[in-house]
């Protein structure tokens, strides 16, 4: 069979992840962004206690005092928000509407710095300036025309600051709402709303030193070398101390098997490089709660065996009498699920499962680490769950070296969550803002993103505050969600650059230019910081070195302020206060979360400080007061089943020149693809069985629920043979968002299926 390939920019890739290709991409992406002298050596700011926080990854910082805390893709972050292009008035004036539309998401953004404000102009079919003074008024004034509050959407993203999430939230809140369509709706809600019923937090329970304890890291689902790539740092020492690290991924990623660190000149300049994972097992796309409770069988019936024979233990069951509550319920639902389903959905054969189990029975102290593979299925919820119930039968949460390790995505979306960013906010928190600020906020829970964009369908919403992001791209069935938008009555994007939701019109529209997290944020009081939250609850101060990219350029607790006031005639809040002196927001959110207790002070120490967490410490806020084994209904599995039997599974993926919905460039230089992504990976198994060989032509189509063909499709996508699980295929997102149902999610967090969508394929003529 043919499985090479001829076509330009298709080849192979051998070398490992990071080394001198790391170091010669980040210095094309530099060069490509114009990024001049003094800017680059501002790049030792980054992840410093004097400088800025990386604006790309959520991975916490290893040594705060370290002159070298970046990686590749935060370079290319870095470079992406410090270029020297803009996107003038006059650029706009040059370009309709229907003229950018057909521009690449990638070209749209490499246009540069948006520099002032913009609305659109329906007559000329174009964005015009118009000063902050006339926009923020306009905006006002429309705001106000509302009778029903819960008619307005106020979407944040992960790279909002601590500081501007809590203004954004109290503004909405004192208009008089809840809906908060929020970028982690999209990625790690399975987290925020798995977690708490299972360990009473909704967050992961570890911190970095734990990896210097582990005897074991189980990464299912995710691929460091591309999304969060100081990761490899971590697993590079953790694989050199000898502990085991396992690879469960439907695809093999450079990333998850070998690292030459940049950090280690040596390694680097001879050519050798860290072997990562032990072992790696391709596993079938959405079958990782089947894999999940195979574990936790095999790891009972050795542990049952072992009891039986007079041996020691294999489950703790110290920890599990004394912590948790559910283990009867979870055995006899394993005990009822055969080995065939489980081997059926998975993907393993029983020998591979009952390896993985053999690996973590012996380990003492193991980490689970996970991304958007676990999350973003229909049962992302119960995947979650799933690996927390795997921990707890060794008893691997709240002690060091173990615990379970979500890795969030964006610098600070966990954050948002953490200062009141949320659609669903408790009425413990309400009460506080009702107490400090003296106003009655909404008690009515509000929308997520799908809810949020079905209401915009039936015409109940009306406007749109996007506090950053790219929510027309990165939302699932895009025809839907475009059409959505064009409905609203008023769409407003806070931002740094253009992107394609900008070009996603409603009847009035504006475009909101603010700084960057690389850039000087002054205010009456002087320079401001702003802080964020890291993946492992490590919350650190972030300060701009940078010359702003325009003169009209607003800090985004500035313009949040100047909405608040200018809309809310009759205010309870002190907004210029705040804004004057950031140093005011962080006292009260302080003042409303009791865990930021000193935060002012707190954050002047280098590496910042961790948030309390009480699973991490065997405190269980649930109801029973226990840690709860949660079982994932067979009938579940059984739907999983029903969907991958005859269907290839599409999975979405980041290219390696990519931050969400970010492109830094159109290279995935670890999957060997240079300067395009009309990309289909196919393993090589799988195309024999479909027909098709290397460099073919192919289109792809969604099927519904029942197996029938829907009018979601990709046309001309170019096969590449891929190392990969048979019976799966995999695309670029965000263009294969157009593939997903806005129907298809996880019932419980509303989380679209990103990552298994079933589709039939077809050769191109």
């Amino acid at each position: 069979m043919k499985n090479s390939n001829k076509n330009v920019g298709i080849s192979s890739y051998h070398n490992p992840a990071g080394g001198l290709d790391a170091l010669t991409a980040a210095a094309k992406a530099m060069h490509d962004q114009k990024i001049i002298i003094r800017d680059i050596i501002s790049l030792f700011k980054i992840n410093q206690p004097k400088g800025f926080d990386c604006p790309g990854c959520a991975w916490p910082d290893s040594h705060p005092t370290s002159s070298f805390e970046f990686c590749e893709n935060g370079i290319k972050a870095v470079s992406w928000e410090a270029t020297s292009k803009r996107a003038t008035p006059e650029f706009f004036a040059k370009n309709t509407i229907k003229e950018l539309w057909q521009w690449s998401s990638f070209r749209l953004e490499n246009e540069g710095r948006l520099t002032h404000p913009m609305k659109y102009d329906i007559v000329t079919d174009t964005y015009k300036k118009i000063t902050w003074e006339k926009a923020i008024f306009e905006i006002a004034s429309k705001l106000n025309q509302y009778s029903n509050p819960d008619s307005v959407e106020f979407y944040a993203s992960g790279r909002t600051s601590n500081e501007a999430a809590f203004l954004w939230q109290l503004f909405a809140r004192e208009y008089g709402t809840n809906n908060f369509p929020d970028c982690s709706n999209m990625c790690h809600e399975p987290t925020s709303v798995g977690l708490p019923p299972s360990i009473g937090v909704g967050k992961g329970t570890i911190t970095l030193e734990d990896f210097n304890h582990c005897d074991l890291v189980i990464c299912i689902g995710h691929n460091p070398g591309t999304n969060h790539p100081r990761m490899l740092g971590t697993l590079r020492q953790v694989s050199k101390r000898g502990a085991i690290i396992l690879a469960i991924n439907p695809l093999k990623e450079r990333g998850l098997e070998s690292f030459a660190s940049p950090k280690h000149p040596i390694e680097m300049l001879s050519l050798n490089y860290t072997l990562l994972a032990s072992k790696y097992y391709k596993i079938r796309i959405g079958g990782d709660a089947a894999l999940l409770k195979g574990i936790m069988k095999c790891l009972i019936s050795m542990h049952d065996q072992s009891v039986n024979t007079g041996k020691a233990n294999v489950i703790n069951e110290k920890f599990i009498n004394q912590h948790t509550k559910g283990f009867k319920e979870l055995k006899t639902d394993l005990e009822k699920t055969s080995w065939k389903t489980l081997e059926d959905i998975s993907g393993l054969k029983y020998k591979d499962i009952e390896e993985i189990t053999h690996i973590y029975a012996a380990s003492k102290r193991t980490i689970i680490c996970y991304g958007m593979g676990i999350t973003q299925h229909r049962n992302g919820t119960y995947n979650i769950q799933q690996i927390v119930n795997l921990l707890l039968l060794g008893g691997n949460i709240g002690k060091k070296g173990a615990g379970i390790c979500p890795l969030r995505g964006h610098s600070n979306v966990q954050g948002n969550r953490t200062v009141g960013i949320t659609e669903k906010p408790s009425k413990e928190f309400l009460k506080k803002l009702e107490t400090i600020f003296k106003f009655k906020p909404p008690y009515k829970h509000g929308h997520g993103v799908v809810d949020a964009i079905k209401s915009m369908i039936t015409g109940q919403s009306k406007a749109l505050l996007c506090l950053g992001g790219n929510l027309a791209e990165a939302m699932s069935d895009q025809l839907l969600t475009f059409q959505a938008i064009r409905k609203l009555d008023l769409v407003v994007h806070i931002a740094t650059k253009l992107n394609r939701s900008h070009l996603v019109l409603g009847k009035d529209n504006y475009l909101l230019p603010v700084l960057g997290r690389t850039e000087i944020d002054i205010q009456a009081s002087g320079e401001q910081k702003i802080t964020v939250e890291d993946s492992m609850s490590m919350v650190h101060s972030s300060q701009g070195v940078l010359k702003q990219a325009s003169t009209w350029l607003k800090s985004e607790p500035a313009v949040i302020a100047s909405l608040a006031k200018t809309t809310l005639l009759n205010t309870k809040i002190n907004w210029d206060q705040m804004v004057n002196n950031y140093n005011v927001i962080r006292n009260f959110i302080e003042a409303v979360f009791p865990a930021f207790k000193d935060f002012n002070t707190r954050i002047q120490t280098a590496g910042g400080f961790c948030l309390y967490n009480s699973a991490a410490n065997r405190i269980w806020l649930t109801p029973s007061g226990k840690a709860n084994f949660i079982v994932m209904p067979n009938a579940n599995l059984e739907e999983l089943s029903i969907l991958t039997k005859d269907n290839l599974l599409l999975t979405t993926i980041r290219s390696h020149d990519q931050y969400n919905t970010t492109i830094y460039g159109l290279n995935d230089r670890y999957r060997g693809i240079s300067g395009r992504r009309d990309i289909l990976f196919i393993s090589w198994e799988e195309a024999k069985k479909q027909g098709v060989y290397a460099g073919d032509k192919v289109n792809i189509i969604a099927l519904d629920s029942k197996g029938a063909r829907t009018v979601r499709r990709m046309d001309n996508l170019i096969i590449v043979i891929y190392n990969m699980i048979a019976g799966c295929v995999a695309t670029y997102y965000p263009e294969a968002n157009i593939m997903i149902s806005l129907e298809d999610y996880d019932k419980v967090s509303k989380t679209p299926a990103y990552k298994s969508i079933p589709i039939v394929m077809e050769k191109c003529k």
